[in-house]
């Protein structure tokens, strides 16, 4: 039988995700939104792409939480997106809201799902979504460090002038602007960048520039745009978690994934390198860190704990 995905949310990241799942006939999609005719447009569009694209999946679009029943993957980019000026903290307010009705009709509906979550600001709200939800830590995870990271790489890619396949890099750490991207397990061609670096090949200005301009990929988006964010690349990246689940791929990939020890730190999500399997996250891969790495990722942890702290502030439930 073929697996289900049910998407909530279907704005610019939803659409591209229940496309990018119908070509890869990776499940039957359902598309959700309390706007019913966007979702039922985006899928009824979709569908009749299906002889030109060759694919054979049954699309649904929906405003009812019952048509998503019993999905094996759900993938959250419900909430509002940022605007030019904002940050993604601004978020925090509205999208809390929305996230704590998202999360009760997953219980309600789907408790055995392994729900991604794309809503920013990411951290915390995989961690408000996890706790609404009473589902298992490991069935609930943030989608992060495979966008920051390709962003890296690609920025990476057009420096050195070779194809991003060629590159090997992970960024840890909150969704925001305290990301760690790790120039010490970054390779370019198999040499390190810090050996690049030594041979003149980049500057550590040019690599701090890069660095910073991953940080905040997102935002130079939304200013291009001017009424919207990144959708593309996100989508992308959750529809390579959610194969590595359904397909039992074991792929390590950077997620925001719930921490109980590893890194030194506890009950709280950070993006890390994670195992994603048919369990879900079946193992947090802990690399070795470096002095200053080991104190950035610190001070990301640290963001990530004030604004869950703000996020406690607006709803008290969360402190249980």
């Amino acid at each position: 039988m073929r697996k289900k995905i049910s998407l909530i949310g279907a704005g610019q990241i939803g659409g591209t995700l229940a496309h990018l799942i119908s070509t890869e006939e990776l499940a039957d999609v359902v598309l959700f939104d309390v706007v019913e005719g966007m979702a039922k447009g985006k899928a009824l569009d979709i569908a009749q792409s299906t002889s030109v694209d060759g694919f054979d999946v049954n699309l649904v679009g929906t405003s009812n939480y019952d048509d998503t029943k019993n999905s094996d993957v759900i993938i959250v980019t419900a909430g509002v997106p940022r605007k030019p000026g904002m940050s993604r903290d601004d978020l925090l307010g509205i999208n809390l809201k929305i996230i704590k009705q998202v999360a009760e009709g997953i219980a309600k509906t789907s408790p055995n799902a392994f729900v991604i979550c794309i809503t920013n600001p990411l951290d915390v709200i995989v961690m408000a979504l996890q706790k609404y939800s009473g589902l298992p830590t490991s069935k609930v995870v943030g989608m992060a460090g495979i966008l920051d990271s390709s962003r890296f790489k690609y920025f990476l890619s057009q420096e050195f002038k070779t194809p991003t396949k060629n590159i090997n890099t992970l960024v840890l750490g909150g969704h925001g602007d305290t990301m760690v991207p790790l120039p010490n397990h970054t390779t370019v061609n198999g040499k390190s960048l810090k050996q690049l670096v030594t041979e003149n090949k980049i500057t550590k200005e040019k690599l701090d520039a890069i660095i910073n301009r991953t940080r905040k990929g997102g935002a130079e988006i939304i200013k291009f745009l001017e009424k919207g964010s990144a959708f593309y690349a996100p989508a992308a990246a959750g529809v390579e978690m959610a194969k590595s689940y359904i397909k039992n791929l074991k792929k390590t990939l950077p997620c925001a994934a719930y921490l109980n020890g590893e890194y030194g730190f506890k009950n709280l999500y950070a993006g890390v390198p994670a195992i994603i399997g048919s369990q879900g996250v079946e193992k947090v891969v802990e690399i070795k860190l470096e002095e200053k790495e080991k104190e950035n990722f610190k001070v990301s942890i640290n963001a990530v704990k004030e604004l869950f702290e703000a996020a406690i502030k607006i709803d008290p439930d969360l402190s249980n």
